[in-house]
C-alpha cells in the first residue's frame, strides 16, 4: 500500500512542480506527511526523513523539467546559475537546523511559509512592478510570440535573496521554487513562463547540493526513492509539457491556489 502512496504523490508533486517552479518537494512533503504520521500508511516517516526524500526526488525532477524546457528556450541558464551560488551556503544551515525541528513545528512553519507565499500571488495584480531591481541591475529581455519582456537584477540582491531561498529549501525540503518564482515575478519582473523553466534549472542544482547534506546526515529513506523518483521523473515531463499549453495567468493562479490550499492544511496539521 505504501509503495502506492509513494507513487500517486511522487507522478503528483512531478507534475505540479513541473507546471508551476516549484520543484515538487511542497506536494510530496505535506502528502508523504499526511499518510505517514497522520494515518500510518508508510511507516518509519519523520520531518527529517521526508525532507530527505524530497530533496533526492528533486534532482530527478529538476533534471527532466529542466531537459523538457531547453527545447522551448525559456530557460535563463546565467540568472539560475547565480541564483543557485547564492543558495549553497543556505541550503547546507537549513538542513542542519531542519535536525532540530518536530513534527508540530515543521508543519506550523511550513504552512505559514506557504501562506505568505499564496498571499504575495494573491495581491499580485494589485502591486505595482517593483522596477527598482531592473533599472538597477543588468537587464535581459525575452521574446515570445506577442511581447518582448525586460527583466533583470541585481546580482548582490539575487545572492542575498536566494540565501534565503536555500535556507528554506534544505529546512523543509521544497526546492526553493516556490519562493523564487513569486520573487522573479513580482521583483525581477520575469515572464512567468521564463520563471517557471530557470527555477527548475536552479531546482535541480541546489538538490544537488542539497540531497548531499541530508545524505551526509542520514535523512534519506532510501527504499522509499525507488518508487517516488520514477514516478515524479515522469510527471516532470508531463508539467512541463503541459506548462507549455497555458498562458502566464493560468500559471500564476494555479501556483497560488496550490500554495493557499498546502498552507491551510499544513497549519491546522501543526495546530492539532
Amino acid at each position: 500500500m505504501e509503495w502506492i502512496l509513494l507513487v500517486a504523490a511522487g507522478l503528483f508533486s512531478g507534475i505540479v512542480g513541473a507546471l508551476v517552479g516549484l520543484g515538487g518537494g511542497v506536494i510530496l512533503v505535506p502528502a508523504v506527511l499526511f499518510f505517514g504520521t497522520t494515518l500510518g500508511l508508510i511507516p518509519n516517516i519523520t520531518p527529517q526523513s521526508v525532507v530527505g526524500l524530497s530533496v533526492v526526488m528533486m534532482i530527478f525532477t529538476g533534471l527532466s523539467s529542466t531537459l523538457s524546457y531547453m527545447k522551448t528556450k525559456t530557460v535563463d541558464f546565467r540568472s539560475g546559475f547565480i541564483f543557485f551560488l547564492g543558495s549553497i551556503p543556505g541550503t547546507i544551515l537549513g538542513a542542519w537546523v531542519n535536525k532540530g525541528l518536530d513534527l508540530p513545528s515543521f508543519n506550523l512553519y511550513f504552512g505559514i511559509l506557504l501562506i505568505i507565499l499564496s498571499t504575495l500571488l494573491l495581491v499580485r495584480n494589485r502591486l505595482k512592478p517593483v522596477r527598482w531591481f531592473v533599472e538597477n541591475g543588468k537587464k535581459r529581455t525575452f521574446q515570445d510570440e506577442k511581447d518582448i519582456y525586460v527583466y533583470g537584477f541585481p546580482i548582490w540582491f539575487a545572492l542575498l535573496l536566494t540565501f534565503g531561498v536555500g535556507f528554506a529549501s534544505g529546512l523543509f525540503g521544497i526546492g526553493g521554487g516556490s519562493i523564487i518564482v513569486p520573487a522573479m515575478i513580482l521583483l525581477f519582473l520575469f515572464p512567468p513562463h521564463v520563471a517557471v523553466a530557470t527555477s527548475m534549472f536552479m531546482v535541480f542544482l541546489s538538490a544537488l547540493v542539497n540531497s548531499v547534506t541530508h545524505i551526509s546526515l542520514g535523512n534519506v529513506p532510501w527504499i522509499y526513492t525507488i518508487p517516488v523518483i520514477p514516478a515524479a521523473f515522469i510527471g516532470a515531463k508531463i508539467g512541463a509539457t503541459l506548462n507549455k499549453k497555458l498562458n502566464s495567468d493560468t500559471l500564476v493562479f494555479a501556483l497560488r491556489i496550490v500554495l493557499l490550499l498546502l498552507g491551510v492544511r499544513s497549519i491546522i496539521a501543526g495546530l492539532l
